[in-house]
């Protein structure tokens, strides 16, 4: 067979050959900005040539610190387009991690939205090999104090439009991203061309997604979060539209955009379908949101009772998919198989509820805590195995790679089990899972059954220490507006009453304004357990 390398540059290139007309959105002030394809393709060409003329070379890192837009997206292009590597950084990190990722990248040029520049200013300091800084913006000139600091567009205007990508192994790195630790700092993720590439083609399987060239895309998942779950790449291959939902997206203009846009599938975190969903419901703006078709939520579990809600209220099936910054990130995705459209819907719902089979090219075990292997009939439990070729196989130059890459499997940290049909299903985080008298009790399953009570808007589960029992599970709720006060304990706890045993119903309820989110808006347990280490429930008390 003729070899040929598949690389990140050559779906760029389809892209600008076959939809050349084909756009990218980006909600902008006022607005939006538009630019097709082919124009993507020149402006990565003239990025490309600002970088090599900064000094950038092959395995270099060139560091973004942006939020979905345009001049993100050629950033994701250029950097693999000359054989550098493209690195997506967090913008919600605290200072120590912002400094100690890009300091362990060791990224050349840091490339920074304009409203972000006071972040990167309050750390400058602190960055040991950032030689270059790019203010991405409208304007020619920049105001900050950054040392040699340049203006993004200045730099394009005086490059070419032509560039020629050197040869490219595709077992070479294209993208880095950082994902965070249980314990101490976020590790490292390095993509390779080949990766992103298997990865991208996966994902625009029928039964995955099904993109096409008839699709408009919305990915409202952050382009630093596990490569924006591979959108920009998959949108690109099969010609579909993208719409970048722009700077600090809220429900009212994740609604604004599909309507206006036309988009047909949308992507992010449960967090923010949540709010999308609560938006519509209490807006007194009636949203034609007719044209989506899918709308894919993962990153953390969904909900059962969200699904439900999408199609009783909107009308649009939510998909959940499953995956990890390690994977590239997508692992699996619940659509049901063709036997299952026979089955009654509650059924069906509970299958949609779970992680699904894997994707082809992938293979999974289940393992006991001594490493034996379980059988797949929905219940036993263990830790999920993973290999293939876009599984990582190492964190970048971090000490930790021993302990969860291990012979030949990347060891995810997810308590499942796996049905009949390969179907997988979370019953929790390894550092989630409470663990009560001996038995273990999920987290993930009591959220899922408080967030269906009709007045609750969010929740979270966490053990807290019990001198008997080792652990019991506490449950932090967030009432919808218009219950904070009137939602009590006692109500959420005979909400739960006959769906677990009594033994699994939580020690006490608090109730908050808000859950914390971590950085890429899944539900902070970490956060949680810190503030209520020392809790001592009482059926009075509230927070």
């Amino acid at each position: 067979m003729m070899h040929h390398d598949l690389t990140v540059p050559s779906i760029l290139e389809r892209a600008g050959k076959y939809f050349p007309r084909k756009q990218v959105v980006t909600r902008v002030p006022g607005g939006v900005h538009r630019m097709s394809y082919e124009k993507l393709r020149q402006r990565t060409c003239q990025l490309a040539n600002v970088l090599e003329g900064l000094g950038v070379r092959s395995g270099d890192r060139v560091a973004t610190f942006a939020w979905n837009t345009h001049r993100h997206m050629e950033a994701y292009w250029a950097a693999p387009s000359m054989g550098a590597v493209a690195h997506t950084v967090n913008i919600r990190l605290a200072p120590d991690d912002l400094i100690h990722i890009i300091n362990h990248a060791g990224d050349q040029v840091l490339l920074i939205d304009e409203d972000l520049v006071p972040i990167v200013e309050a750390v400058a300091d602190k960055l040991q090999t950032v030689e270059h800084y790019i203010v991405m913006s409208d304007e020619s000139t920049v105001s900050t104090n950054l040392r040699a600091a340049q203006s993004y567009e200045s730099l394009m205007e005086r490059a070419s439009t032509s560039f020629k990508s050197p040869i490219l192994d595709e077992h070479s790195p294209a993208g880095l991203c950082y994902t965070s630790a249980t314990t101490g700092r976020p590790k490292g993720v390095m993509y390779s061309h080949r990766a992103i590439y298997l990865h991208t083609m996966m994902q625009c399987m029928t039964d995955f997604i099904g993109l096409s060239e008839r699709d408009v895309v919305l990915a409202v998942v952050p382009m630093f979060h596990a490569n924006c779950w591979g959108v920009p790449f998959s949108s690109a291959m099969v010609g579909a539209d993208q719409v970048l939902p722009g700077v600090r997206p809220d429900p009212q203009a994740i609604c604004e955009l599909i309507e206006s846009e036309r988009v047909t599938v949308a992507l992010g975190v449960p967090t923010i379908w949540v709010g999308v969903l609560d938006h519509v419901q209490r807006s007194t703006r009636k949203y034609d949101l007719s044209s989506l078709r899918l709308v894919v939520s993962g990153g953390s579990t969904v909900p059962i009772s969200l699904i439900e809600a999408y199609e009783k209220v909107l009308g649009v099936p939510l998909l959940h998919a499953y995956g990890m910054t390690e994977s590239t990130p997508v692992v699996s995705v619940a659509n049901l198989k063709s036997h299952m459209h026979q089955l009654p819907d509650a059924q069906k719902m509970q299958i949609r509820a779970k992680q699904g089979p894997t994707l082809p090219g992938l293979d999974m075990k289940v393992v006991d805590e001594s490493g034996n292997q379980l059988l797949w009939d929905g219940q036993q439990q263990g830790e999920l195995l993973l290999k293939g070729p876009w599984i990582a196989s190492e964190y970048y130059n971090d000490p930790r790679t021993a302990e969860t890459f291990i012979d030949g499997w990347y060891h995810t940290g997810d308590v499942v089990n796996v049905d009949e049909d390969g179907y997988i299903q979370i019953v929790d985080r390894t550092k989630d899972i409470i663990k009560s008298g001996g038995e273990w009790i999920s987290s993930v399953d009591l959220e899922s059954a408080i967030i269906a009570h009709p007045e609750v808007l969010e929740a979270a589960v966490i053990a807290i220490p019990h001198v008997r029992w080792q652990e019991r599970p506490l449950a932090c709720v967030v009432p919808k507006e218009g219950s904070q006060g009137t939602l009590t304990e006692d109500e959420v706890l005979h909400h739960l009453e006959g769906k677990f045993a009594r033994w699994w119903l939580p020690d006490a309820v608090v109730f908050l304004d808000e859950i914390p989110k971590t950085s890429v808006g899944k539900y902070d347990k970490k956060l949680l357990r810190d503030r209520f280490h020392q809790y001592v429930p009482n059926s009075s008390e509230s927070i």
